[in-house]
């Protein structure tokens, strides 16, 4: 589960006290919703289906490949599937072997999403370890499924404009920076990504 409205309204409270400019953020968009996703295997089934396509291309190709297959919540099942069964749902060679990498972690039991580290790098290092899944994906699962209150996905580009926005930068800061930005937000800095994407979304309806 990830981070409750109460968690992130709490979370906020903290960071806003400590720097205005967020405080500033909050007040202009109000409190995100929460984003949660079910954790487990699906769940990073579904990031792997949907990298690099639109959310109905995904949703088409998730479509076809549990009518093809059938229960897609085990992951036997896309161990055990051809190549062209794979490929027949829509998936690229490269994702079928990233679907068939999960599987294969997952059923052999070297990754248990069920009890994955509590140190955030600890966790972090074993999701990467899938083929198909790097830092970004692996901090998203861990901070929408579960719930994990200072994921800080300072790779993430919408991440980037919104916190240089709202601190004041004239340009994009990088990656480095945007992480050295949020330091003072531990360890509170999930909600803060939370409030990035919000704010960044408002922006861009207003324009």
């Amino acid at each position: 589960m990830g981070l409750t409205a109460e968690q992130l309204r709490t979370a906020l409270d903290a960071i806003a006290g400590a720097e205005p400019l967020m405080a500033a953020a909050v007040a202009r968009v109000g409190y995100p919703e929460p984003r949660i996703r079910a954790p487990g295997y699906e769940t990073l089934l579904r990031t792997i289906v949907g990298q690099q396509v639109s959310v109905a291309a995904a949703a088409s190709i998730w479509n076809k490949l549990a009518a093809g297959l059938g229960d897609l919540t085990r992951p036997e099942i896309v161990a055990a599937a051809s190549d062209e069964a794979l490929r027949a749902a829509g998936l690229s060679r490269q994702k079928a072997g990233y679907a068939r990498s999960l599987a294969d972690e997952v059923t052999s039991g070297r990754l248990d999403l069920a009890s994955l580290p509590a140190d955030d790098e600890a966790a972090i290092a074993q999701l990467v370890r899938v083929k198909g899944i790097g830092r970004w994906s692996a901090e998203i699962y861990l901070l929408f499924a579960e719930g994990r209150p200072d994921i800080w996905p300072a790779g993430d580009l919408a991440v980037q404009i919104e916190i240089g926005r709202i601190m004041g930068h004239a340009e994009r800061p990088s990656e480095k920076v945007t992480r050295e930005l949020a330091e003072p937000w531990r360890p509170h800095r999930g909600a803060a990504a939370i409030l990035a994407w919000h704010h960044y979304k408002a922006e861009m309806d207003v324009i």
